[in-house]
């Protein structure tokens, strides 16, 4: 990014926004990482519980000065058991985040780690917040570089439903603090 940085800003996914979406999981920068190329009619039905609020995940499009640019979700992963995922992760203060941008040419300048320190911090000003984390491929230099830069330590590599990831974490800003002056 050069110049002034944009304004990051997130508002929730709705129905509205599910032929956007879809558009954005059909480019060919976001189906290299996200599973699939999926269909308007699967995208609705993935998405769909999450817009009316009955799973335990929140989806929101990213934009940058009032323009979307991507897209973001988060998560509990002590919730997510049933499906598989985090069988270990028993914290429900603990918070999963994935998310692209929907742009190839906006890769790269440092408008993803805009994004996710701006989502970041959103979840953290929850004080229930205890860590967020997130699991690109480890494959993936481009997101793992954007994810250091965002503040983000690689942890171990894990087995998940979707495949081989690469699990980081990012503690509380006290919790970092306090380890600092150990």
């Amino acid at each position: 990014m050069r110049g002034q940085p944009p304004a990051i800003a997130f508002r929730p996914l709705t129905d509205a926004d599910l032929p956007l979406l879809h558009d954005w999981l059909s480019r060919p920068h976001v189906v290299e990482w996200w599973p699939g190329s999926p269909t308007l009619a699967e995208v609705a039905a993935e998405f769909g519980p999450a817009i009316a609020g009955t799973v335990p995940l929140q989806c929101f499009i990213a934009l940058a000065d009032g323009t979307p640019i991507g897209f973001t979700q988060s998560y509990v992963p002590a919730g997510w058991h049933h499906e598989g995922w985090w069988l270990d992760e028993h914290d429900a203060g603990v918070r999963g985040i994935d998310q692209f941008l929907a742009n190839a040419e906006q890769l790269g300048h440092g408008l993803g780690t805009a994004m996710v320190s701006t989502f970041v911090a959103r979840l953290f000003a929850d004080p229930a917040v205890t860590r967020v984390q997130t699991d690109p491929a480890p494959a993936n230099g481009r997101a793992i570089r954007c994810y250091e830069k965002a503040g983000f330590i690689a942890v171990r590599e894990v087995d998940t439903p979707d495949g081989r990831a690469l699990l980081m974490y990012r503690e509380r800003p006290a919790v970092i603090d306090a380890l600092r002056e150990l």
